[in-house]
């Protein structure tokens, strides 16, 4: 099958097992979208092996389209990165969670969860899943899985708190440095060598961004690493957090 015939394969049989009805666009760009809406409303359950095969074919072809960034260790073992998380090559991404645990469930939504999970496929949602077994991730606490068709070996989803004022309490300040503290024990308890933070708890957690980034490069930095040589990535999307990871970085 072609690229084209993949995804329409995978859309049927998403909308089968889901009892959807919908006309599947004609363009490749139309169908990729609503496969992804479909991936982000499905509920977790066993999936055929042609169906993941498939879907791994066209979502390894979306992330070469991409292109995968290589992030090779750094002398200063801390870095700063521009761009779609789901493109790198380390061996540990942190995903900004919800407290369920399964990725964003609003179709086509433009946040990180939604973007790592659309990108790694159906898998990671069932690995969560299992992982979870219904409960939830507390505030601060993180939970280790594959990454499946990302470049990244593993997503360490955490979850930050949340700030419906903008104005965080110091509990809260204490609970997103637990959320870097636990990701990065995760990843020497799992044998990474690098990870990528994104910026946890900021855009619609609403910590404020120079806080949050003020928090995630002093818990990282005061965090006794087992191997000098890891390497930290801060993941940054917009250009406000580029800036101010920048600056707060040259001081040091």
């Amino acid at each position: 099958m072609d690229r084209l015939e993949n995804l329409d394969f995978c859309i049927r049989y998403l909308m089968r097992r889901d009892g959807v009805e919908a006309d599947i666009p004609p363009t490749l760009e139309g169908k990729q979208r609503l496969l992804r809406a479909l991936m982000n409303v499905w509920e977790p359950q066993p999936l055929s092996e042609a169906f993941l095969q498939v879907q791994d074919d066209e979502l390894q072809a979306q992330l070469q389209d991409k292109g995968v960034v290589e992030i090779d260790n750094c002398e200063s073992g801390i870095e700063i990165w521009q761009g779609d998380i789901t493109r790198l090559r380390v061996d540990a991404i942190v995903n900004a969670a919800n407290s369920v645990g399964l990725g964003c469930w609003h179709p086509l939504h433009n946040c990180i969860d939604n973007a790592i999970h659309s990108a790694a496929g159906l898998q990671l949602r069932q690995e969560c899943s299992r992982v979870l077994s219904g409960s939830e991730i507390a505030t601060g606490q993180a939970i280790i899985t594959p990454a499946y068709n990302l470049p990244a070996r593993y997503v360490i989803h955490t979850v930050g708190p949340i700030i419906p004022d903008g104005q965080p309490t110091a509990e809260q300040e204490k609970q997103l440095a637990d959320c870097y503290r636990n990701c990065l024990e995760l990843a020497e308890a799992n044998g990474c060598r690098s990870i990528a933070f994104c910026c946890i708890s900021t855009g619609e957690f609403r910590f404020p961004n120079r806080r949050a980034a003020e928090i995630a490069i002093e818990t990282v930095g005061n965090y006794e690493l087992k191997d000098k040589s890891f390497t930290v990535v801060f993941n940054v999307f917009k250009d406000i957090d580029y800036d101010i990871y920048r600056q707060l970085l040259s001081k040091d």
